[in-house]
């Protein structure tokens, strides 16, 4: 038998319950790479700009560039520390954005999985109780079927978890250099009140 009749034979015979934590469990796997994606390309964009932005600075550039997260705090004329440290708060904020999701995820996962597990075990120790036939033969079919659950809520839990950290790396990298534009800022507003 391949591997594909026995995939669909395991679908042919599970209960709805069944059906309903798998298609949770899709549902989380599609979100957590449309999660992945879609702030993996959003962050990127915004570092190579922040970059840039505190490049053009070390060069000496008055001031960041028109398309960093901090240029409407600094484009008064000698922006307070206060402003500045809000407008950094910000950034974080966006840049971690739609983690918490993945959070979620990584730690719910592999428990709607196990919860398969223990509902499909209890249907099948029901209906072994009511047939009267409890062989090894009988058991262990249905109990390695049920099982599909937890490992696919571990396989769903995995990419959930090493997403959220990659993407709270690139967050780490943006707020870096946002940090050291605003620390720049402040260092030319010293400058100017000392002269």
């Amino acid at each position: 038998m391949s591997s594909f009749e026995l995939f669909l034979n395991y679908f042919a015979r599970s209960g709805f319950f069944t059906w309903v934590i798998l298609i949770w469990l899709s549902a989380y796997f599609v979100i957590t790479f449309g999660i992945f994606f879609s702030r993996y390309l959003y962050l990127g964009h915004w570092l190579s700009i922040e970059k840039s932005s505190l490049e053009s600075m070390l060069m000496g550039a008055k001031n960041v560039r028109d398309d960093s997260i901090l240029r409407k705090c600094s484009s008064a004329a000698g922006a307070s520390e206060k402003l500045l440290n809000v407008c950094k708060n910000v950034a974080e904020k966006n840049a971690t954005s739609g983690l918490w999701m993945l959070s979620i995820i990584a730690s719910t996962a592999p428990f709607i999985g196990l919860f398969g597990t223990v509902v499909s075990i209890l249907e099948t120790f029901s209906g072994l109780g009511q047939s009267g036939s409890a062989s090894l033969g009988v058991i262990a079919p249905a109990i390695s079927e049920a099982l599909v659950a937890t490992a696919t809520g571990i396989f769903v839990a995995i990419p959930a978890y090493s997403a959220n950290l990659f993407l709270r790396r690139k967050a780490y990298e943006v707020i870096v250099y946002v940090q050291r534009e605003v620390d720049i800022l402040l260092s030319a507003n010293e400058s100017r009140r000392d002269s």
